[in-house]
């Protein structure tokens, strides 16, 4: 699977499906390698997935995080076979542990995410062995299937290579990353956070941050929208700690979160700054970097004039 150094990330609740095809097509026509999306209270992002892959050729379609907690391992192997058969292996699988604010209403208990995880893709990786999207049940039966490891450890079956990556702010999860999947995908961090993390990652696995942008040198109107789309994360415990670690304060929170903040999370400016709010995360050590372009005009939907911009 070739990420290529820049990719999309956005949401896409709010957006009609003819919308969104016309919208991954054009990003697939800018050259980005993969298109990102999360799963929240939206769209589900599996079928998402078969969406996007099915209107698209070379794009890879990435869960930005698949919420563990939302389905059992079971399922996410067959759907990952299905999708990884239905593309040629233009699927990769993201997951997380999410937030307790979006696992407990659902009458589950958030558990220690490291361990969760953990013992989460440990299942994944065995229910592989009992499924398969090539073969006949009704003629072949349950015979086990033969799992191996890929590239970075990546999850193989006769479909060839299925690669995952963990939503990972914390060193510990990152380390876990580095030891039982093919990399990780950091949410709503900085170069900083970026540089520490391929240190805990070695050289090898996929670090793929995402960072926002915003095409406008108006400080004002970039940091109003930078509250906007933020205001959520910084109300959420995992957010804050690592942000905490970054150097940020709990002034640094209130009201929205500080220029300083925001000017961290949100690299705004003209080409020449956005360009380089992007390549400030691949000198410190990213692969790939997820850009999520911020539309002032319509924040719901992506800003093709910056994607245009750091496609050039």
């Amino acid at each position: 699977m070739n990420l290529t150094q820049r990719g999309v990330f956005m949401f896409n609740e709010g957006i009609p499906s003819t919308e969104l095809k016309r919208a991954v097509q054009r990003i697939e026509s800018l050259g980005y390698g993969a298109v990102w999306f999360p799963e929240a209270i939206g769209r589900e992002p599996l079928a998402t997935a078969s969406f996007i892959l099915a209107h698209t050729e070379r794009l890879i379609a990435a869960t930005g995080i698949l919420n563990i907690y939302g389905r059992d391992p079971m399922v996410t192997a067959m759907g990952q076979q299905t999708l990884a058969e239905q593309s040629g292996g233009r699927f990769l699988l993201g997951l997380g542990v999410s937030h307790s604010l979006f696992v407990e209403p659902r009458g589950h208990v958030y558990g220690k995410p490291v361990a969760t995880m953990r013992s989460y893709v440990a299942a994944l990786r065995q229910c592989h062995t009992g499924i398969s999207v090539t073969k006949s049940l009704a003629l072949d039966g349950f015979a086990p299937q033969l799992v191996g490891h890929g590239e970075r450890g990546a999850i193989t079956t006769d479909l060839g290579e299925m690669p995952v990556v963990l939503a990972a702010l914390g060193p510990k999860m990152n380390a876990l990353a580095a030891e039982i999947a093919q990399g990780s995908h950091p949410y709503n961090t900085t170069p900083d956070h970026t540089r520490r993390t391929r240190q805990i990652l070695g050289p090898r696995a996929w670090l793929c941050p995402m960072q926002r942008v915003c095409l406008t040198t108006d400080a004002r109107r970039a940091r109003e929208v930078g509250r906007r789309v933020l205001s959520l994360y910084l109300e959420l415990p995992n957010y804050r700690n690592m942000l905490f670690t970054c150097g940020f304060t709990e002034g640094d929170m209130e009201s929205g979160g500080s220029d300083r903040l925001i000017d961290q999370l949100l690299g705004w400016g003209n080409e020449t700054a956005i360009r380089a709010a992007i390549q400030a995360h691949l000198d410190a050590g990213a692969n790939h970097v997820c850009v999520q372009a911020i539309n002032l005009e319509d924040p719901v939907r992506p800003c093709f004039r910056a994607l245009e911009a750091l496609a050039a």
